[in-house]
């Protein structure tokens, strides 16, 4: 599964996954991920990318395709400035 990705990439496989929103439920992920259940989390925004990424349970983040741009972000330097 890739770390960020277009929301419909045949590569993100989330029929079987949680797909959430925001990452603001944390039992939720942490329950999700424990169960051995894929997070995915949708976002529009390079913050909303970068909050998604800082969570352990996330395993993709899905961009919609007007944000596709998103795809291009330097998710070393988002990270680390």
């Amino acid at each position: 599964m890739p770390e960020l990705a277009v929301e419909g990439d045949p590569s993100v496989p989330v029929t079987e996954a949680l797909v959430v929103d925001d990452v603001a439920d944390e039992e939720l992920l942490r329950d999700s991920f424990a169960k051995g259940r894929p997070v995915v989390v949708r976002a529009s925004s390079a913050e909303a990318v970068k909050t998604a990424l800082a969570r352990p349970e996330v395993a993709c983040v899905v961009v919609p395709q007007e944000h596709r741009d998103l795809l291009e972000l330097d998710l070393t330097e988002l990270t680390y400035g």
